[in-house]
């Protein structure tokens, strides 16, 4: 019974309470199975040296993050100064350049830290969102990958040291400036000019959606004066002492773009006006380069920061469903919210699992992932590397759509409060997963990329050995289900005839792909409980 009390008791200080003693390393007993099971020889080290990175993360970097996220700190420009001096100053709230630089301290991308090292600490650090370090955390590691293959000159030898190891105690962070104003996928039809002045290369022209445009270096794609092939180049954002003076390396940030999600980043609009750019690599090989490593850096985070705000959204709906009274129950009680808290707990260890297992297959292989006509040693060494390169699409796609479905159910769980911003730090995380499902190529192109794959591969690598090979150790019958499916969803001529049957043919692949997927990351699941 219910009587009235005007002074009404209740309170959420007991789910409060743990949520601020929430460990994500040492409450996390799944995680740490995947990692024992796919690092092996370095598990003991790293379990130790996680439990360490762990505590800045779960409690001084999360409360930073909540802090930086509120409507007042958000990131804004001050184009000139008080004496009209063009300075184009980013400002941004004294906790974002704390938690930036005890972030990037870390020695992330250093040749002291191992590869797993690096990969299990960002999935940590993903759990707290975007927070203006999640984003320049994947921009950077993409920009020391390309440089680590392509830099043959000083200057960018100088910025990969700054960016791995730092100089003078300071951390270089990268960012990437592909897209222009008629989109970002499509990057071969770019039109920022770059034209050779000397033995220096300047840009002209302007970008349109330039995440981390605070960073200090920029991955930017344009092409030479009168080509029409794509060039790599690093734009630094200052020249030598000249960051102190407020003077830009010849552009302009015209605006800050109002976006829905990751708003503590700072994403802008750029015009270059004569900017010094270092090429990297050939000139014929910048698109390779930008999607065969860039870009593959980036979608493989997609999968890991999406495992990771899963795991952290359902950790704590769980938890409140235990707490939280209706009816005379705890809420967790019900069945049909029992049962959809198991299924969302499925899709996040199912997604951590992948992103490992993946990983693992990514750090086995040569890279980049170039096109597949550029592939070559033996029969083995083509599919392993195709296989790579499917993977990490199915994985983009499918993750980053998980993600928003589980964080969309799991604030339902907390009723009313689920989308109260100052109530938890959950309305966040699932507008940051939405600007996943559009970062480094949208699901619809990337459909499309992945049955071309496949055709262009089917001489030497049928769609069926591919199913076999990715998923061998999973169930026959399922195996020989999917391997069906895929050989009569290839054999279709083309996804860009507009008729009702090629409509129809590219819905059933969009959902193939997402079932494909999943049976990747059950098994890696089934690798890991042994189950």
């Amino acid at each position: 019974m219910s009587f009235p009390n005007r002074n009404n008791p209740y309170n959420f200080d007991e789910f409060l309470e743990w949520r601020k003693k929430v460990n994500y390393y040492d409450d996390d007993l799944f995680l740490k199975k995947v990692i024992k099971h796919f690092v092996k020889n370095e598990w003991e080290g790293l379990d130790k040296e996680l439990k360490d990175f762990s505590h800045k993360v779960s409690y001084r970097w999360r409360d930073l993050s909540d802090s930086i996220s509120m409507l007042e700190k958000k990131p804004y420009l001050v184009n000139y100064d008080a004496h009209h001096h063009r300075i184009d100053k980013l400002v941004r709230p004294i906790e974002t350049e704390i938690l930036e630089k005890e972030v990037f301290s870390e020695k992330i991308f250093s040749d002291k830290t191992s590869k797993w090292t690096k990969l299990c600490k960002m999935y940590l650090i993903y759990q707290n969102g975007e927070a203006c370090v999640a984003c320049p955390l994947t921009c950077t590691e993409g920009l020391v990958a390309i440089l680590e293959q392509c830099s043959d000159s000083d200057e960018t030898k100088e910025i990969l040291t700054h960016c791995k190891e730092g100089i003078d105690g300071n951390f270089g962070i990268g960012s990437q400036y592909l897209s222009e104003i008629h989109g970002g996928s499509d990057v071969a039809a770019n039109l920022l000019e770059a034209v050779k002045e000397g033995n220096n290369w300047k840009l002209y022209g302007s970008k349109f959606f330039c995440s981390a445009a605070h960073a200090d270096y920029a991955v930017v794609t344009a092409k030479p004066k009168d080509s029409e092939k794509v060039g790599l180049f690093i734009v630094p954002a200052w020249l030598k002492d000249n960051k102190e003076k407020g003077i830009r390396n010849g552009y302009t940030i015209d605006r800050i773009k109002w976006k829905m999600g990751t708003s503590e980043l700072p994403t802008a609009e750029i015009t270059f006006n004569g900017s010094l750019g270092y090429q990297i690599g050939s000139l014929e090989k910048g698109l390779a380069n930008v999607v065969g490593i860039v870009l593959t850096y980036s979608r493989l985070t997609v999968g890991l920061s999406s495992a990771s705000s899963m795991k952290r959204v359902v950790r704590e709906a769980k938890k409140y469903s235990e707490l939280r009274s209706a009816f005379g129950l705890q809420i967790g009680q019900f069945p049909m919210l029992a049962g959809q808290l198991k299924e969302f707990e499925h899709f996040a260890d199912r997604t951590l699992a992948g992103a490992f297992k993946l990983y693992s297959k990514f750090l086995k292989i040569q890279y980049p992932l170039k096109n597949i006509k550029d592939f070559d040693n033996s029969v083995e060494s083509k599919q392993n590397k195709f296989n790579v390169r499917e993977l990490i699409m199915l994985q983009k796609i499918t993750a980053a759509l998980d993600c928003t479905d589980v964080i969309r159910g799991a604030m339902s769980i907390f009723g009313g409060h689920g989308v109260m911003e100052d109530f938890s730090s959950i309305p966040r995380l699932f507008r940051d997963a939405v600007i996943n499902e559009l970062w480094e190529g949208p699901r619809n192109v990337l459909l499309t990329q992945i049955h071309r794959d496949f055709q262009k591969i089917a001489e030497f690598y049928k769609p069926e050995e591919f199913i076999k090979n990715i998923l061998k150790g999973h169930d026959e019958g399922n195996i020989k289900e999917l391997s069906q499916e895929a050989k009569e969803l290839v054999m279709y001529p083309s996804l860009y005839n507009m008729d009702d049957k090629t409509i129809k043919i590219c819905g059933q692949w969009d959902k193939f792909c997402h079932k494909l997927f999943h049976a990747y990351q059950d098994l890696a699941m089934m690798e890991v409980t042994n189950k």
